[in-house]
């Protein structure tokens, strides 16, 4: 069977069922003109870098990078630009007997025959990914200009304030859109949860969050800003003639076989409209407290105020400390055909089914604390609030768990004793609080080792010492390990992120340090004595198992 080594290796990684094998092999029959791994790609089944590393594994081929392409063709011009296009192909040099060249699929014959009849040498195949080799032919050949520049006459300057006209054709050119669809699909490929447009004066910056650390990545010309943001403000049905102001939109789309939720936000700075876009992949999302990085004590005292019947639980930390996706997998264990669940969310991160979620509007006067309002007629078992950001929001929930709710909320603090003394700061009487909220969970995200690269190393007594290891590992040497770096991880050491956790229960002696109105350190203290394990504690046991790094740990906690 043709390409049988590369199938083999897309299937025992899992990048590919055998469903979908049937399914692309149905369609191949009919599409004489595109090899298997074409149809892999365009069909959605598999990503351009899995379909690559399945040639580098099984076929011995060597993997081309987007800066290795010349920005001059190598071939001679009996090899026409129609068919490079068509088989995605790409010289990358030349020597006296021997042309090395890059193909999207350099098992097909046909293409390295048809070269070296052309050519008169020899062709040395190396594999690339399909829209980088496409990418650079444009380069290459100056067609429509599209990863490097855009015509001279396409500037931000030529842009008057009324010529929306002209700004909607730009946006809709083709060397346009396939700009913007690049940036999503590199974005996608490198597990991005944020894609980062922002312009300046002589440059054009696009970065990618991946695993909450930002990468610069190459983007399009200067001059081409203007282009691009209009065409990411039309996906998300923004108004491309308001630059003044902020705005928020949403993208639906399907790229590399995954169904893709984005959020756009758009900001006006110096010299045009910086956007954010956040990537919800609802595939690679695990709503699975133990995936999270729940495991131990923390794991079954959280699933125990879960199983309350009413009172407040709250999970706290920064910004991007993984709150959001830790509620949505509270909701999912909740969510039963016995329970009536409904949110109040702004934004609406995951749409879940069977739970009533509701998109706050502050706009329109639909905000936390008037849709709240309107929850508690609706008979529902399970409030969950995107977060307590005023008084009034924390009266309504209070008032809701002493009415027989069990409700779900986020605050923004530090560590999970803060959470009480924010909520007494808003003005929350300390009895309410005491007689309802029930848990405060803390949490951080840290960064996974890439389990393929990372290297063990002995940690020095000193070490050991300072840190206090000895209680998670009484004897024998303590190993910890490091990143290294390698192809699954894509040089970085890490792959994919979990949670570091501590978990607050209120007990009678937290309720009256409360009541008599004790600081955050107090409580967290006496928190501690009765075994409540610290981000900080929690983090160094995942170091001890391997899972992350001490750094990871030190970045993102204070030891305790």
């Amino acid at each position: 069977m043709a390409y049988e080594a590369i199938l083999n290796t897309l299937q025992e990684k899992n990048k590919l069922s055998a469903t979908e094998l049937k399914k692309v092999e149905r369609v191949q029959r009919t599409a004489v003109a595109e090899s298997l791994p074409q149809l892999l790609v365009k069909l959605g089944l598999c990503s351009e870098l899995d379909v690559a590393d399945a040639f580098v594994e099984s076929g011995h081929f060597e993997k081309t990078t987007s800066d290795q392409y010349p920005l001059e063709t190598q071939l001679p011009e009996s090899v026409s630009l129609r068919f490079l296009k068509n088989y995605h192909a790409i010289g990358l040099s030349n020597t006296e007997d021997s042309i090395t060249v890059t193909l999207m699929d350099p098992e097909d014959q046909f293409v390295i025959d048809a070269l070296r009849l052309a050519t008169g040498k020899r062709i040395i195949p190396k594999v690339g990914l399909l829209s980088e080799i496409d990418a650079a032919l444009a380069v290459q050949y100056g067609e429509g200009q599209s990863q490097e520049k855009l015509g001279d006459d396409q500037t931000l300057d030529d842009l008057g304030e009324e010529d929306l006209e002209h700004l909607k054709d730009l946006a809709s050119e083709a060397p346009v859109i396939k700009m913007v669809n690049l940036i999503m699909q590199r974005a996608i490929e490198t597990r991005a949860s944020d894609i980062h447009i922002e312009p300046f004066e002589q440059t054009l910056k696009v970065r990618l969050r991946v695993d909450g650390v930002l990468q610069e990545i190459d983007a399009p010309h200067v001059k081409s800003t203007a282009a691009v943001i209009s065409r990411i403000k039309i996906m998300a049905k923004l108004n491309i003639a308001e630059r003044r102001l902020p705005q928020d939109g949403r993208i639906k789309v399907q790229m590399l076989g995954k169904e893709l939720d984005l959020r756009v936000s758009t900001i006006p700075t110096m010299y045009g409209e910086s956007v954010v876009i956040r990537l919800l992949d609802k595939e690679s999302t695990v709503l699975d407290f133990v995936s999270l990085g729940f495991s131990g004590r923390h794991l079954q005292q959280f699933v125990e105020v879960l199983a309350q019947p009413h009172g407040i639980i709250l999970i706290t930390g920064p910004t991007g400390s993984g709150k959001s996706t830790t509620m949505y997998a509270a909701l999912k264990q909740l969510n039963t055909s016995e329970r009536k669940i409904i949110t109040v969310e702004d934004p609406v991160e995951y749409q879940m089914e069977g739970v009533n979620q509701i998109q706050a509007k502050p706009q329109i006067g639909l905000t936390f604390a008037s849709a709240l309002r309107s929850i508690v007629r609706q008979d529902p078992d399970v409030i969950m609030i995107g977060e307590m950001r005023d008084l009034e929001t924390a009266r309504i929930a209070v008032q809701s768990a002493l009415t027989g709710h069990l409700v779900l909320s986020t605050l923004h603090t530090n560590d999970a004793a803060g959470g009480v003394t924010r909520l007494l700061d808003m003005g929350l009487e300390e009895y309410l609080l005491t007689s309802t909220v029930n848990g405060i969970l803390a949490q951080r995200l840290v960064r996974k080792l890439c389990p393929v690269c990372k290297e063990g190393y002995v940690a020095a007594p000193e070490i050991v010492k300072k840190l206090g290891l000895r209680r998670y590992a009484p004897e024998g040497e303590i190993v910890l390990y490091k990143p290294a770096g390698c192809s699954a991880c894509a040089g970085m050491g890490y792959r994919g992120r979990l949670a570091i956790i501590e978990f607050l229960p209120m007990t009678d002696p937290i309720r009256k340090l409360i009541m008599a109105h004790e600081e955050a350190g107090a409580i967290q203290k006496l928190a501690i004595e009765e075994g409540m394990e610290t981000l900080y504690e929690n983090g160094l046991v995942k170091v001890i198992q391997g899972i992350t790094t001490l750094e990871e740990v030190l970045r993102v906690t204070s030891e305790v």
